[in-house]
């Protein structure tokens, strides 16, 4: 393909100082990828999916590209409507050049650089060549979905499955002969959403199904949650995943938790502290489960979701109406973890925050709870969702140093959705080395290149290699 180079997307693209460049190229650059978090649909790396276009493979589900889309006033139909697969990539080609300064800019022309070798500025001139160039690519076993995962040099993936999943697709890919490494992560987020009592109820329907065990009072619905526990660990599952607007705590007895369950089954209205007490009391107790199996736990607080009532109707949860909330985080959460700690019941533990304002909290929280059994026990997870561009990989870390050990930190994951995003971690990668390089230029870090490659490649890799002992690899 006759390509027009780029400018800033070389090889020492973010790398300002002769430092940075040989961190990069000589530490991280190379090493594997554990991706720790994902939302990748499992069945498509099972069966080696083959997409048909890039338009399938970047842009559906990615709700990032849609908000930037929608903003530049492009029409619906073209995102998630009924347009052609062309169509929709012709209009993501001209609304590319507008997100200058958005971490899509940057992330987009990476992915096509990095899975189709195509170093050009994605634009609305050429973006039917392209789409071309990229679905010839994609018919091609190299593109497949290991494929793609096997360019960016992936070793461990783990998705995330509601504890009625029956795990089908991981159990036929360990099946195979292959060195990919997938393994889930337990979402149970559904088994205490009972600010919603109808689809509550719904899904303890099908929760007894899968379980085969009858919820008529709270105790069943634990010992329930329990067996699916030892399904997924039973499969390989070696963590769990939370999604909250904040970890709420209760002492147990604040209220009747035997009310609040027959309140939900007769559809009666819960107060805002029953709702957040009956998450509490399920949550204290899977977090002791987990403790008990070795997981580790990782809670992703601080999202408002659902915003927009009208668009929500139209298009779905998780289609790109959610922002940053600000909730009260630090009380409840310390109280919560000084619930499981004072038992030793508090197992590995990886908090994200989405507000930036909780750099620090969550910085100075994770100290409270790290006791000296585990090397970085407790960990402030890397910078997510609306976080996880350079301005919030930068403040995450630097707020880390600050306050905790960057060195003991398990490092980047894609929480993505699409085949594509791996780049991230090169993304990741590349600011991290120059945020070290520019502490050895101001002279405030020895230039020491072994000493300081060895932090870089733990943190990009090692650090997560042994954290995530469970995985089988």
């Amino acid at each position: 393909m006759d390509t027009k180079h780029s400018t800033i997307f070389h090889e020492d693209f973010l790398l300002r100082s002769e430092i940075a460049k040989a961190l990069y190229h000589n530490y991280a650059k190379d090493l594997p990828i554990i991706d720790y978090h994902n939302h990748l649909p499992p069945e498509n790396i099972a069966k080696n999916h083959q997409f048909e276009n890039c338009s399938q493979v970047w842009l559906a589900g990615d709700h990032y590209k849609w908000r930037a889309m929608r903003t530049l006033g492009i029409d619906e139909k073209y995102i998630t409507g009924n347009a052609s697969d062309r169509e929709k990539f012709q209009k993501w080609g001209e609304a590319v050049p507008y997100t200058l300064r958005n971490p899509l800019y940057h992330w987009s022309h990476l992915e096509l650089k990095r899975y189709y070798g195509i170093d050009e500025l994605l634009t609305g001139e050429n973006a039917n060549t392209i789409y071309d160039e990229t679905m010839r690519q994609l018919q091609q076993k190299s593109h497949s979905t290991r494929g793609l995962l096997e360019m960016q040099n992936v070793e461990v993936v783990c998705t995330t499955e509601d504890p009625l999943d029956d795990l089908r697709h991981h159990k036929n890919l360990r099946s195979q002969d292959v060195s990919l490494v997938m393994s889930t992560a337990f979402r149970p987020d559904k088994a205490f959403a009972v600010e919603d009592a109808p689809s509550f109820l719904q899904y303890l329907e099908q929760l007894e199904q899968v379980s085969a065990v009858s919820i008529s009072n709270f105790d069943d619905l634990l010992e329930a949650l329990d067996k699916r526990i030892d399904y997924f660990h039973e499969n390989g599952c070696r963590l769990s995943d939370h999604g909250l607007e904040l970890l709420p705590y209760f002492k147990t007895g604040a209220f009747d938790i035997i009310v609040i369950f027959n309140k939900i089954k007769n559809h009666k209205v819960l107060s805002q502290d029953e709702i957040n007490y009956f998450k509490c009391e399920t949550l204290k107790h899977l977090c002791k489960e987990y403790h008990k199996r070795g997981w580790v736990q990782q809670f992703h607080l601080g999202a408002l979701r659902s915003v927009n009532s009208r668009m929500l109707q139209l298009r779905g949860r998780d289609s790109g109406w959610d922002s940053i909330g600000d909730f009260p985080q630090a009380r409840s959460l310390g109280q919560f973890l000084n619930y499981l700690d004072s038992t030793d019941q508090l197992t590995k533990t990886i908090l994200y925050n989405l507000n930036p304002a909780d750099n620090e909290l969550i910085a100075t929280m994770i100290g409270n709870f790290n006791d000296g059994s585990i090397r970085g026990k407790i960990q402030f997870g890397a910078g997510w969702w609306f976080l996880d561009q350079k301005d919030g990989m930068e403040k995450q870390m630097n707020a880390l140093s600050n306050m905790g050990l960057l060195s003991c930190f398990v490092g980047m994951l894609t929480d993505s959705r699409s085949f594509m995003s791996f780049p991230r971690h090169e993304y990741f990668r590349r600011i991290l080395c120059n945020l070290i390089g520019n502490d050895v230029t101001n002279g405030e870090l020895p230039a020491d290149e072994k000493w300081l490659g060895k932090i870089i490649s733990d943190i990009s890799y090692y650090n997560a290699k042994n954290y995530f002992n469970g995985f089988k690899y």
